[in-house]
């Protein structure tokens, strides 16, 4: 039976949630009796042991979720070239271009960073995350290029999870919006969650959210538009996207949280993760990357200038 697997870590703001309703928000397409199906059945573990769904989330819990597939292809290595900007036992850093998916799911099971870190690294990977994430500790969307870290080993992906849980990562990002600022810089503090009219999309909302904030500032005005500087203090799924479109500055080609037609025939949101810095697993020491702006940034940015 082929599984897909997550693992995740309970926050601050999770303390006291029973952990059948934080699954159930957490999980796209299984409802609060279906995870607890799945715990009746064995699928979920908390910090390694059984649990009951009626279980109030301590601080750091780790949860591991199992969850049965229909038959999917198997995962292959692919020999697909990686940019690679730092690589030692322990970790992988690498640019990650715009188009690429992170990591295998129903429809994408080929041409993944995945597959191609398989071939780079052959069992070298995490396995924490399972057969189909090896390694895999943070991921940035399809169309979002930019610089991701890698964990070649539980001890890796532990350390590194952790203090992904406790927002001590340096993530900075660069985008180009919509509209001008009057202010310089900023911050957005606001929850999100899934989008109660649509699953597939996030929002601000406050019905089953997660704490969210996006530090900003403008780094170059552009006439209608503006280049930014977004500092992640939290991590969630589609968060600078969400947060700018909340405040009037959809991105440039984000055709899911802003205009259906985009000018320019852009192949998806302007965003790219330039900067990641965290503590190396093993010796603590602070590391910071860049990754530079893709050339296609940097034509649409020379175009605005114009």
């Amino acid at each position: 039976m082929n599984m897909e697997y997550m693992t995740f870590a309970a926050e601050k703001e999770d303390i006291g949630i029973r952990i059948d309703v934080f699954l159930a928000d957490a999980l796209e397409d299984v409802s609060r009796s279906g995870v607890q199906k799945l715990m009746e059945q064995g699928h979920i573990q908390l910090n390694g042991k059984a649990v009951k769904p009626n279980y109030k989330l301590r601080e750091k819990d780790v949860i591991d979720v199992q969850i049965p597939d229909v038959a999917e292809p198997e995962i292959l290595p692919e020999n697909i070239p990686l940019d690679i900007l730092y690589e030692d036992q322990d970790v992988i850093v690498l640019n990650k271009p715009q188009g690429m998916v992170v990591h295998p799911a129903p429809g994408h099971t080929s041409g993944t960073l995945v597959n191609a870190l398989m071939y780079h690294c052959g069992a070298e990977l995490s396995g924490i995350n399972g057969e189909k994430r090896p390694g895999i500790v943070h991921r940035i969307d399809k169309d979002t290029s930019g610089v991701l870290m890698v964990a070649k080993n539980n001890a890796a992906h532990q350390s590194l999870a952790e203090q992904l849980a406790v927002h001590s990562i340096t993530r900075k990002y660069n985008a180009i919006v919509y509209n001008g600022f009057s202010e310089e810089s900023g911050t957005v503090d606001q929850p999100i969650g899934r989008n109660p009219q649509d699953r597939k999309k996030m929002a601000v909302t406050q019905k089953h959210s997660r704490h969210a904030v996006t530090h900003y500032r403008v780094l170059e005005r552009l006439g209608n538009f503006t280049l930014i500087e977004a500092q992640l203090e939290t991590g969630r799924t589609h968060q600078i996207r969400v947060h700018m479109t909340y405040i009037g500055h959809p991105l440039l080609g984000d055709t899911v949280y802003g205009k259906k037609k985009q000018p320019f025939g852009l192949e998806g949101q302007v965003l790219h993760a330039r900067v990641l810095g965290f503590r190396h697993p093993s010796t603590g020491e602070y590391m910071e990357f860049e990754a530079p702006l893709p050339p296609y940034f940097e034509t649409l940015l020379t175009r605005l200038k114009a």
